[in-house]
C-alpha cells in the first residue's frame, strides 16, 4: 500500500522504493558503489563545514504529517517528499534533509541552467502569491547562516547560492510563496530560493526541503503552528509506508536522549552515543572516543560514520561473531561477505546506547548492505580521523520512529515507526 500512513502527514518514499513515481527506468538507478561515492562527498562537506564554523565562530502545537519515501533513484541515497507550493499550488517531489536548512526547488525561466525533473518546473509568474525577496531586507541577511555563502543583489533583489559537497548547486532568487504541506496546513509568506541555475546528482526530485535548525528552515518557519516539534519514519528500500509529520504526536512507546548543543554546527542535530553493543555485549569503547568530535543525526548521510577506533571495535566484534566466507570491499565498506551460497544466515544483533540510557537497536536491513548476496557488508565505516564528527546515517535510521523535538532539546526513538 502505497497511500500515506496517517491523516495531516507527508508521504516518505524512497527514491528506488516501489512507491517512487521519480525514475521508472531502473537502468538509471545508481549501483551501491556509486551510492557510497556521493555519499563520501557529502560527508566530506558536513566535515567541511563542521571544521569551518568551528574555525570562523560563524553561527551561534499542532501537527501535520507528510508521506516520505526512499530516494535512491534520483541520484542520491536520500528521501522525498511532495509539498505544495505556489497559487494555485504546484506539487514539487523534494529531497528533505535535516543536515540543509534552505528549502529550495528549480523555477523558470531557469536563465542559466535547469536539470530535468519528474513534475513540471515551477512558473513563479503563474502564482499570485509569489515575491521576491529585497536586497536590503533582514531576511537577505539570514542567507549566510543557512547556506554558508553571502547573499548577492541583482538589482533590488536578493540572490542566493548554495553548494553541496558533491559539487552540485543552486543558485537564484530568494523568494516568499505560500507552501501547502497538506490541504489544511498551509503557510503564507514561506522564505524559499527560486533556482536559476541547478547542476548535481539531485535526480528526478524538483530540490530539497531543508529541517535543519537554522531560522531559514522549515522548522523554524512554522513553529508558530507546530513548535518546531518534528518526526519521520524511513522506509527500507523495499518497503512502502514512510512519513514525515510536522507538529506533536503523543506515544508512550518513544525513549528519547538528548540533543546536544554544540557551537562547531548549531544548525546540526548532535547526539551523544555512550556506547555500541554487538550480539548483545557492549563494546569496550572509552568515552572519550565518542566526545572528542561529537555525533550528528543525518537524514540525508547514507552510511554511519564512526570515530576510528570505535569503528575498529565494532569491526573487529562484528568479524568474530560473523563466521563465513569473506569477500572484496565495497568503496569504503572494508567488511564485506559472500553470503551466495546459504539459504538462511545468522547475522549479529547490533544497537546503539544513547544519553539518558536510550538503547536502539538496527534492524538487519541497516546492518549489511549491499545489492547482491555475493556482496553484503557491514553498513558503517570509520572517520579518517578522531577529530570528524560522527554521523548517524539513515541506512541506520530505516523503519524507526524518529522524533524531533527542538524545542525541548531531545530526540526520541520508537521501533516500528513505518507499520
Amino acid at each position: 500500500m502505497c497511500n500515506s500512513s496517517k491523516r495531516g502527514s507527508l508521504k516518505v518514499v524512497h527514491k528506488h522504493g516501489p512507491c517512487s513515481h521519480l525514475s521508472p527506468d531502473k537502468s538509471t538507478t545508481p549501483t551501491a558503489t556509486q551510492i557510497l561515492t556521493r555519499d563520501q562527498s557529502r560527508v566530506n562537506s558536513i566535515q567541511y563545514r563542521l571544521s569551518f564554523n568551528s574555525a570562523q565562530n560563524l553561527l551561534q502545537g499542532k501537527r501535520t504529517k507528510l508521506p516520505a519515501n526512499s530516494g535512491r533513484s534520483l541520484g542520491s541515497g536520500n528521501y522525498i517528499v511532495t509539498v505544495g507550493l505556489g497559487t494555485p499550488k504546484k506539487d514539487l517531489s523534494l529531497i528533505f534533509d535535516t543536515g540543509s536548512d534552505l528549502t529550495w526547488t528549480q523555477c523558470q525561466p531557469c536563465v542559466k541552467f535547469c536539470y530535468d525533473q519528474q513534475e513540471p518546473i515551477l512558473d513563479p509568474s503563474l502564482s499570485t502569491t509569489y515575491k521576491n525577496v529585497s536586497c536590503n531586507s533582514v531576511q537577505c541577511n539570514k542567507l549566510s547562516s543557512a547556506t554558508g555563502h553571502s547573499s548577492g543583489c541583482s538589482g533590488t533583489t536578493c540572490l542566493y547560492g548554495i553548494q553541496y559537497g558533491d559539487s552540485s548547486f543552486s543558485i537564484g532568487f530568494f523568494g516568499t510563496e505560500t507552501l501547502t504541506l497538506t490541504s489544511t496546513d498551509i503557510f503564507p509568506n514561506f522564505l524559499f530560493g527560486c533556482g536559476q541555475n541547478n547542476q548535481g546528482l539531485f535526480g528526478n526530485t524538483a530540490g530539497l526541503l531543508g529541517l535543519g535548525r537554522d531560522p531559514l528552515s522549515v522548522v523554524s518557519q512554522t513553529a508558530s503552528k507546530y513548535g518546531k516539534y518534528f518526526s519521520y519514519c524511513l522506509p527500507t528500500p523495499s518497503g512502502s509506508n514512510g512519513y514525515l509529520t510536522f507538529g506533536k504526536e503523543s506515544s508512550s512507546a518513544l525513549k528519547f536522549t538528548p540533543i546536544s548543543i554544540n557551537s562547531r554546527g548549531p544548525s546540526f542535530y548532535f547526539i551523544d552515543i555512550t556506547a555500541i553493543k554487538v550480539g548483545g555485549q557492549t563494546l569496550s569503547i572509552s568515552q572519550s572516543v565518542f566526545k572528542t568530535a561529537g555525533t550528528i543525526i543525518d537524514s540525508g548521510t547514507v552510511i554511519t560514520r564512526l570515530p576510528p577506533a570505535a569503528y575498529s571495535a565494532l569491526r573487529a566484534a562484528f568479524r568474530q561473531q560473523m563466521p563465513y566466507p569473506m569477500a572484496a570491499a565495497m568503496s569504503l565498506l572494508d567488511t564485506c561477505y559472500d553470503l551466495s551460497k546459504y539459504t538462511t544466515v545468522n547475522v549479529p544483533t547490533i544497537s546503539f546506547v544513547f544519553g539518558s540510557n536510550v538503547e536502539v537497536p538496527i534492524i538487519a536491513k541497516g546492518i549489511l548492505y549491499g545489492s547482491r548476496a555475493s556482496q553484503l557488508c557491514l553498513a558503517f565505516a570509520g572517520n579518517s580521523d578522531a577529530s570528524d564528527v560522527g554521523i548517524l546515517g539513515n541506512v541506520q535510521q530505516q523503519t524507526l520512529a524518529v522524533v524531533y523535538d527542538v524545542s525541548g532539546g531531545k530526540l526520541g526513538f520508537g521501533k516500528g515507526g513505518c507499520s
